[in-house]
């Protein structure tokens, strides 16, 4: 039995002689671990989308790289991020979505926190009928806020609190699509749904930036929007994707179309464009809609597709925003037996990564690139410590 020894520089290597990452990043558990704390949690990874908690006072725990989190709307309709946890013993705050009508009351001890983060009451923390003591710093035992920015109505988390800022990470994304800053109003609940594939998050980034597999996996949108008919999308260190300068408005069955976002540039008539923002968003940008895939990594071997649909008007068409989820409902679905089928294949001892087509896999090599870039300065960062 052969088994391959494909390793990082050959990974970082021009896309004609590259190999594919080798099996570990797909199979174990330790590569998995080493690749949470240098793509996602010292990144800026995608969490939720604003529509989680559109109210004030809306609260939704989430578990993030096994980590307790709580996306709230505060009393003053910012969104942010908190570790979902007491700073007395631990316990979890929220276990449920609800809302805030005061305070966050630990259940344990019922210490309560403003939705600002402030801790503003500790019950019988000097002994009873005592609420203060002298060694209880209020002002420094507030909820442990997670850095947080909001772009496209997704909220990216930066956990470790040392990535550059959203804005310097993601400028040319941010510049690319600068005409696309227009308000995203969220389709509401018939606008959104999960997948649950049995593989590796990156599988699904990488198969989402590359158009080489259209006419095999996605043969109706390749009726119409056919391979030739797309491009390549490469910003190294940022993001890859595809492009298609065939775009074709759903209509309903009375003629009904979706509002196009104003003054965008007359070719986005025909075109689109869907990018992989590394590490773990995809987004898509029409004229009369978007979309943001928020990809979950629940272990080593599977991952929950959370996807959200946007309009550019708070009000739309009830049965044409139904067809539009249906139907890319079904393009995404379609894809689940490759990203599954490859999934199984990293079993395969003999399997060193894998080749790149120099002609047809650049987005997918580039993330490749990304991967090993930041696996190399984690691993130099952590060998000089």
């Amino acid at each position: 039995m052969t088994t391959a020894h494909t390793t990082l520089n050959d990974v970082r290597q021009p896309i004609d002689r590259a190999n594919g990452l080798p099996n570990a990043h797909y199979t174990d558990p330790n590569t998995f671990a080493e690749e949470n704390q240098a793509l996602l949690i010292d990144g800026w990874a995608g969490l939720a989308v604003t529509a989680d908690v559109p109210e004030i006072g809306d609260a939704v725990p989430l578990t993030f790289l096994g980590i307790p989190l709580l996306l709230i709307r505060d009393k003053s309709d910012q969104v942010r991020v908190y570790q979902n946890i007491c700073r007395h013993r631990g316990m979890i705050l929220v276990d449920a979505p609800r809302k805030i009508e005061g305070v966050i009351r630990c259940p344990y001890h019922s210490w309560c926190y403003s939705t600002e983060g402030r801790l503003v009451t500790t019950p019988h923390v000097g002994g009873p009928g005592q609420n203060k003591h002298d060694s209880i710093e209020r002002n420094d035992l507030g909820l442990i806020e997670v850095r947080s920015h909001i772009w496209r109505e997704v909220v990216w988390i930066n956990i470790s609190g040392t990535a550059p800022s959203f804005e310097e990470a993601q400028a040319p994304l941010l510049e690319r699509w600068a005409e696309f800053e227009k308000p995203l109003y969220h389709g509401g609940a018939d606008s959104a749904f999960e997948l649950t594939v049995n593989c590796n998050w990156k599988l699904a980034v990488e198969n989402y930036c590359e158009s080489y597999h259209l006419p095999w996996v996605h043969p109706g949108l390749n009726s119409y929007s056919r391979l030739e008919d797309h491009y390549h999308i490469e910003e190294p260190s940022a993001y890859s994707g595809q492009g298609t300068y065939v775009y074709r408005q759903l209509t309903g069955e009375n003629g009904a179309v979706f509002s196009d976002f104003e003054g965008l540039d007359p070719k986005w008539d025909t075109a689109a464009e869907y990018i992989a923002a590394f590490p773990n968003v995809l987004l898509g940008a029409q004229r009369d809609h978007a979309f943001a895939i928020i990809l979950v990594p629940e272990a080593v071997d599977r991952t929950t597709e959370k996807v959200h649909l946007f309009y550019a008007s708070p009000e739309t068409d009830g049965a044409l925003r139904a067809a539009n989820t249906e139907q890319w409902k079904g393009v995404f679905e379609e894809d689940i037996f490759v990203v599954e089928g490859m999934q199984s294949g990293r079993a395969a001892p003999g399997f060193d990564g894998g080749r790149f087509s120099p002609a047809m896999d650049g987005p997918t090599h580039l993330f490749h690139d990304w991967v090993a870039g930041r696996l190399d300065t984690h691993r130099t960062k952590l060998a000089a410590e």
